[in-house]
């Protein structure tokens, strides 16, 4: 039976109650009224349950539809504003003892090369993120219990942290790795991790443990059941994920808000983050072998439904994706991107001349990049958009997490430290990084927005602390 506040994965997400949300969708999706009801309780910015929710995924009717759409950009601005997330990924290792058929890592792929970064190599490969600008990493690595422990995941954590490279500094690492004990989960959290990130990939059972035939990952509901024992763990804020592609769309969706639903009535905090990947080319890894391949007009009008359906969670979407999906992904409802990403094993410090280790990063990429523009071209894009380009990280360090970060942001208050946080961090980026004409747009935008700080008192705080970081200071927040 359907509960969401059970601790068991398969009642708080229940197949069968999954069934009749998709039935009853099918059966409402030309009825009018129903539907405007639904709508109508959706620009209250409150929230959507997921049988409300999987209706307007199956609506039918093309101006309801639109007017779908056309929420989801009021929503999106009303919680976000206009600013957009900057991270990186940072893959430490693709060693691997499981065995998912949609991951060239997969224990049993012998073609591609196996690699462990050392903590000298990590400080090259965070130097080269932090010479293009980066603040913000995702910590991803394969699933090992010799290659990466979580003792090896809290070494790279101190490292990472560690590491001051001229104005460069990370100032946030988010983690995702392999769901793991509410000890390790502690020991994370001491370890001062942001957001601790984790896909479910699919949240139909039989297809999952198809998927999934060999190592720890195969069992379904310890997986699934990952973001109960982070949070009893001390992480407060998780993110929630599905990999588009492998299962019909509208059960993961209909799924993935019950998680959500679930971690309310549990913790009393959703998801701080869902992130939504879709299934790419990689070694040995063809999207056309899996049944629920989601087009793009049926990708966005999913991302559009998360945003009404969970006004309040920061929508993520990578460079999996096309310049043209990521420019409609952020007008309907993602709010972090991440930029010049490599998803290889040492892609970063690679990348650059040096004979003792070429090219040690080729063959280990975990998937196939769609936008690969440089940090710099992604922030003036951005621009040229109307958004501004946040390296902020000041929530996390100021203690702005879980209940404390919803509290603001369900009231509207989180842009009065975000807006600022996000005009000092995007100025820190024109001054060390940023190409000339990035630069000449960007100190434009930053005299636009900073007339849109409503507090006095905090616009005149931002003007005092972008011009001292104009004259050489850095590291400034609300």
């Amino acid at each position: 039976m359907y509960d969401p506040k059970s601790s068991r994965a398969e009642e708080f997400i229940d197949h069968q109650e999954i069934l009749d949300t998709l039935a009853y969708a099918d059966r409402n999706k030309n009825n009018a009224a129903l539907i405007d009801e639904v709508m109508q309780k959706a620009k209250e910015q409150k929230g959507l349950g997921h049988r409300e929710a999987s209706l307007l995924l199956a609506c039918a009717l093309e101006d309801r539809n639109e007017e779908l759409q056309a929420l989801s950009r009021k929503i999106k601005r009303a919680y976000y504003g206009n600013r957009v997330v900057m991270f990186a990924p940072l893959y430490l290792s693709n060693y691997c003892v499981n065995g998912c058929l949609y991951c060239p890592y997969h224990l049993q792929n012998k073609s591609i090369p196996r690699r462990r970064l050392s903590q000298a190599e990590i400080v090259r490969e965070v130097t080269a993120l932090q010479d293009m600008g980066h603040k913000r990493l995702a910590l991803e690595a394969g699933e090992h219990p010799l290659h990466s422990p979580i003792e090896y995941i809290l070494e790279s954590i101190e490292t990472i942290y560690g590491i001051r490279h001229k104005n460069g500094a990370i100032r946030r690492v988010n983690v995702n790795i392999a769901g793991t004990t509410v000890e390790n989960y502690r020991r994370l959290r001491d370890a001062g991790i942001g957001t601790y990130i984790l896909f479910q990939e699919t949240y139909h059972r039989e297809s999952y443990e198809a998927l999934h035939p060999s190592g720890p990952k195969s069992d379904y509901a310890y997986h699934t059941e990952a973001m109960d024992r982070a949070m009893r763990g001390g992480i407060d804020d998780v993110g929630l994920g599905v990999l588009f592609g492998l299962e019909r769309c509208r059960y993961e969706f209909a799924a993935l808000l019950m998680h959500a639903e679930h971690l309310e009535a549990v913790f009393g905090v959703g998801p701080h983050t869902i992130s939504v990947p879709r299934v790419k080319p990689a070694d040995g890894v063809d999207p056309g072998a899996f049944a629920g391949g989601v087009g793009d007009e049926a990708f966005a009008k999913l991302i559009a439904c998360i945003r009404v359906a969970v006004p309040y969670t920061g929508m993520i979407i990578s460079t999996r994706e096309s310049a043209a999906m990521r420019a409609r992904a952020l007008e309907l409802g993602v709010s972090q991107i991440s930029g010049a990403s490599k998803t290889s094993v040492g892609g970063y410090a690679d990348n650059a001349p040096c004979a003792d280790n070429a090219q040690l990063h080729e063959g280990t990429e975990q998937f196939e990049i769609s936008d690969d523009r440089s940090l710099d071209e992604l922030v003036h894009w951005l621009m040229e958009l109307g958004y501004i380009p946040s390296f902020c990280t000041a929530c996390y360090r100021e203690g702005r997490t879980g209940d404390r970060f919803m509290q603001l942001l369900k009231a509207g208050q989180i842009q009065n430290c975000c807006h600022p946080n996000a005009l000092m961090t995007l100025q820190e980026y024109l001054l060390d990084y940023a190409a000339p004409a990035t630069r000449v747009r960007g100190e434009a935008l930053i005299a636009r927005e900073l007339t849109h700080i409503p507090n006095e008192k905090a616009r005149e705080f931002t003007q005092r602390c972008l011009e001292k970081i104009r004259g050489g200071e850095r590291d400034f927040r609300i």
